[in-house]
């Protein structure tokens, strides 16, 4: 089952964070991850949720996404988005439709 990591981020060092974001790419990629939304324009729609920068990355399963987040080479990266962010991120199971199931 596909799941999904969802970042909110708030940049607060730019010229650190492009930095990040250049080399990323690569580890993301390599570990099978899929980048769906990176950055763009979000327009809210209720509440008072208004993220200054989303990204979603689609991996095939949970342990995938585990192993490139734990990854040398993330962890050589991490302290970049920390220092140059705020951000919060989740990870979601992907829906498997099931007619047996109830729906939620």
């Amino acid at each position: 089952m596909s799941v999904y990591m969802i970042i909110e981020i708030r940049v607060m060092n730019e010229p650190l964070y492009a930095r990040y974001v250049g080399r990323v790419h690569e580890v993301v990629t390599r570990h099978g991850g899929k980048y769906l939304v990176r950055g763009g324009n979000v327009t809210p729609v209720s509440g008072d949720w208004n993220p200054e920068r989303l990204i979603l990355i689609e991996f095939e399963s949970l342990e995938r996404l585990q192993a490139c987040f734990k990854s040398p080479e993330y962890l050589e990266l991490a302290p970049m988005r920390q220092q140059s962010t705020i951000s919060r991120a989740i990870i979601a199971e992907g829906y498997v439709p099931d007619s047996a199931a109830p729906a939620r």
